[in-house]
């Protein structure tokens, strides 16, 4: 189900003071509105739950809003020619998508999918109010770019990674960060990563092998993040 497809009803959809204040809370940018601009998005914002594992948006689709997370976690990927999907970014509380942003400003459809990965409350300006708030609300605009900017770096970082790092440097960066043990299967990991499930399990298994860390159903317990760090760093190479 998408968020916000015209043609269907969400699971929850409601227009009110509380929405714009949630709105706010989230945005703080959108704080302070002048009262037309305030009235404006009161009128128009749209409150909408989905629940985990819903599609957001998919490739190709035409952008109907410009939707904020209040509360939740939504993955934007893109499939490959070769049939796997790399994972681009995730959207949290308070957080905007690029995506959305790149597709309202170029009048140009999806180029990339969102799925939910819990459940998700959005808050959805229409085009319009969205276009208003760029044109007449400075914070609105300069948080908006500024954002934009931040992800497009991260975009730059990723396809760097995947065009000319190892696989096993970029495998034990994910691995990193996440305490003593990272709740993710080997296809969600190879997701992330763009790669296959067997390339990323079979990378594990060495990782594993070289007493680095002890796999499980579901779970991956880190025993030596000191090496994995080398490893991120290119200082060490699994099996040498």
């Amino acid at each position: 189900m998408r968020a916000y497809d015209r043609h269907r009803k969400p699971i929850l959809d409601r227009t009110s003071q509380d929405t714009v204040a949630a709105l706010q809370s989230a945005l703080p940018a959108l704080a302070d509105l002048p009262p037309a601009l305030s009235e404006d998005l009161g009128r128009h914002v749209r409150r909408v739950s989905l629940p985990a594992g819903s599609q957001v948006f998919r490739e190709r689709d035409e952008c109907m809003g410009f939707p904020i997370v209040l509360s939740g976690k939504v993955r934007v990927s893109k499939s490959l020619e070769s049939g796997r999907e790399v994972t681009l970014y995730e959207v949290a509380d308070g957080e905007s998508c690029v995506i959305s942003t790149s597709c309202l400003l170029g009048n140009v459809p999806y180029g990339a999918r969102g799925e939910c990965l819990t459940d998700v409350d959005l808050a959805v300006l229409p085009r319009d109010s969205f276009d208003r708030l760029v044109a007449e609300h400075r914070p609105f605009r300069e948080e908006i770019f500024a954002i934009f900017g931040e992800r497009l770096n991260q975009l730059m970082d990723l396809v760097e990674a995947v065009g000319f790092q190892r696989l096993d440097r970029r495998l034990a960066a994910t691995l990193l960060g996440h305490g003593q043990r990272l709740a993710q299967s080997h296809q969600d990991i190879a997701t992330e990563l763009g790669a296959s499930r067997e390339s990323v399990s079979r990378l594990l298994k060495q990782f594993e092998l070289q007493g680095w860390v002890r796999l499980g159903r579901g779970e991956i317990e880190i025993l030596d993040a000191a090496r994995l760090r080398k490893v991120a760093g290119g200082e060490e190479v699994p099996g040498r």
